[in-house]
């Protein structure tokens, strides 16, 4: 039976993946590490999937080490990160120390213990930073540009897993995710914080009021979480080592469209109030890839559309 390690088991994207494991039937013995316990029934994904948790930071390699000799994974998939733009605004070297180590750490202990394993690192849209309205829809070719301690970070990892597939030849495919987006995403994101707020208003019994947001004129190229799990087992399976993939919709939406659409679909009206706490330094103006690569390669293109997405998110929430 394939073994699959998950790093960041206990963040968002990683129940997302486990139910796309389930809903395929695949049968594998998945072991989860995270330095936070999850909160995952991991019952009601049996009997397909034999799922496993161990408390473990990656920083700490003696435990990294004895984890990896013990279970020899046939497949990788690195999540975890302080995956908050905003957050490494506040926190610049506790998340590029702890992005750029634990990734290292990760790599280079797979390098001695299992070198056959299938790494999926997963890098950012963020990496791009600002892009010449012109070269829209970006394509893995453009140059890097980042713009914040976040996306710098995410430059090192991608460039250490170059290193460490030409030097070693090791079996690692990297992504470049834009803003995925999904029902149990954390509300300190843009997208549930809007909804958690309007909920706020519509439970009080209002039909109108105002949220606080930070910039509204801002472009993001979103995708559902669960079309972005499907996309990184598609990439464990089929990717090839050394290579990047954006995971995109190639579709483009102001925040200020958004926050429309959800207000819409709640039946409220909504005025929005910029909090200058809320916009960072420095953003990224209009993001949206080209996903051209990924569909040709492993015959990935989402599926989900951005309404059913938030529709979901709203009824969740």
């Amino acid at each position: 039976m394939e073994k699959i390690l998950i790093t960041g088991f206990s963040g968002f994207v990683a129940s997302h993946f486990l139910d796309y494991l389930y809903s395929i039937k695949k049968q594998a013995i998945v072991l989860g590490v995270d330095v936070k316990k999850p909160l995952l029934r991991f019952e009601m994904y049996r009997p397909t999937l034999d799922i496993r948790f161990e408390m473990l930071d990656l920083m700490n390699i003696d435990a990294l080490d004895t984890m990896l000799k013990t279970f020899n994974p046939d497949y990788v998939l690195h999540l975890a990160a302080f995956s908050s733009v905003a957050y490494s605004w506040e926190h610049p070297s506790e998340c590029f120390i702890n992005n750029s180590n634990i990734f290292l750490n990760l790599i280079n202990t797979i390098r001695k213990r299992c070198p056959q394993s299938r790494v999926l690192s997963v890098g950012s849209s963020e990496e791009y930073g600002n892009v010449r309205h012109e070269d829209i829809p970006i394509k893995e070719e453009q140059p890097f540009n980042p713009v914040s301690p976040y996306a710098v970070a995410r430059v090192s990892q991608e460039w250490m897993s170059k290193v460490y597939v030409n030097a070693y030849n090791m079996n690692i495919i990297m992504t470049r995710s834009f803003n995925h987006i999904g029902p149990r995403q954390d509300e300190r994101f843009v997208i549930p914080s809007f909804i958690k707020q309007i909920k706020r208003i519509k439970q009080a019994g209002y039909c109108r009021g105002e949220i606080e947001t930070g910039r509204l004129d801002i472009v993001r190229d979103f995708v559902d979480v669960r079309d972005v799990v499907h996309a990184y087992y598609l990439l464990l399976q089929d990717g090839i080592p050394g290579e990047v993939y954006n995971i995109c919709s190639g579709k483009g939406v102001t925040l200020s469209e958004i926050l429309q659409m959800i207000a819409d679909e709640m039946g409220v009206k909504i005025s929005a109030r910029i909090n200058q706490n809320f916009v960072r330094p420095k953003d990224n103006l209009e993001i949206i890839g080209s996903n051209y690569k990924i569909w040709a390669e492993v015959g990935w293109k989402p599926t989900i559309s951005l309404k059913d997405t938030l529709r979901d998110m709203i009824v969740e929430k």
